[in-house]
């Protein structure tokens, strides 16, 4: 290790550590640093700490090395100088793959050729290259039994394979990643975890509106049939993100709240329903009936009006 200079040695060592903390922390996307800054600091202090020992250590050996005598520095010199023996053993495995002759020898393989005194030396084929050829050869016919004579799998069989496991793993994907949803994908959550999110949601930003019990102030009652903009989840989800009616009605709330607290606050919004306020509002808008609704939970006193999601019924 002593004969690898320390501008190498530091730095393998250094990213040694880095990676093995990439590896246990497994911060996902971004390094563990850009996640937790800590670990940047825990880094350049590792980095100072290398520094030091290798000063330190330096320093050690130089002071060792002048308190021996004239001979022991000499020996000292001589293996300190001598490659280790994996050095050796890539330095020979090197001069093999040339497949060069010595200077002393190339007298053998001289040709008589002399162009103004410059001549020409018959070497072999270096190894290395020769060796490649022959993988080559081997290579091709390997290939061509796999895809011309067993009828192997080409890119486009790959590519059509690939696309579709992609598909799979979007929509596996898609099952834990809430903030995907839109008011087109959306579902009732009944989760108690989600309801109780969506409730200090509701708390902290729709009570002041629509009071909490649902009951309505400046904003409608929750808790009855009628609904300005249509009921159920997706209109509830969407009346949520994109706000109420133009120049009146609620703010857009897509700005303030991610996908997911949309969808659980939507879906607490549905619990009023059928409940008795302390102080409800006067119904507002049209009473609202799913379109999957079966016919006999219409009311009678209504008139069924189709849309293109739901169906609004208006009372006569």
């Amino acid at each position: 290790m002593r004969n690898i200079p320390s501008w190498i040695r530091i730095p393998v060592v250094f990213f040694i550590i880095f990676g093995l903390t990439e590896y246990v922390i497994d911060s996902g996307d971004q390094p563990a640093f850009m996640e937790q800054p800590i670990i940047l600091l825990f880094l350049a202090l590792v980095l100072l700490i290398l520094i030091a020992i290798e000063a330190i250590v330096n320093s050690i050996d130089n002071v060792l090395y002048q308190s021996l005598d004239a001979e022991a520095k000499a020996r000292y010199d001589a293996k300190r100088s001598a490659p280790s023996k994996l050095v050796a053993w890539i330095n020979g495995l090197y001069n093999k793959s040339l497949g060069q002759k010595p200077i002393e020898e190339e007298h053998e393989i001289i040709l008589d050729h002399n162009y103004d005194g410059i001549k020409e030396l018959d070497n072999d084929l270096p190894p290395w290259w020769l060796y490649g050829f022959y993988g080559t050869i081997i290579f091709a016919f390997i290939y061509l039994g796999k895809y011309h004579v067993f009828n192997g799998d080409t890119q486009f069989d790959e590519l059509d394979a690939e696309i579709a496991q992609a598909k799979i793993d979007i929509e596996e994907y898609k099952k834990t990643a809430k903030d995907l949803v839109d008011f087109n994908t959306v579902t009732v959550l009944t989760d108690a975890g989600d309801l109780n999110a969506g409730k200090k949601i509701f708390e902290l930003n729709c009570v002041a509106c629509h009071k909490a019990d649902g009951g309505g102030g400046i904003g409608p009652n929750l808790t009855d049939k009628h609904w300005i903009l249509g009921g159920g989840i997706k209109n509830v989800f969407k009346t949520i993100s994109e706000g109420g009616r133009d120049g009146k009605g609620m703010v857009a709330w897509k700005q303030s709240l991610k996908p997911s607290e949309m969808a659980q606050v939507a879906s607490y919004v549905l619990q009023f329903q059928g409940t008795t306020p302390a102080e409800p509002k006067a119904p507002e808008g049209d009473i609202w009936v799913s379109e999957d609704a079966p016919a006999e939970a219409i009311p009678t006193e209504a008139i069924e009006v189709k849309t293109d999601s739901v169906i609004t019924v208006e009372e006569e």
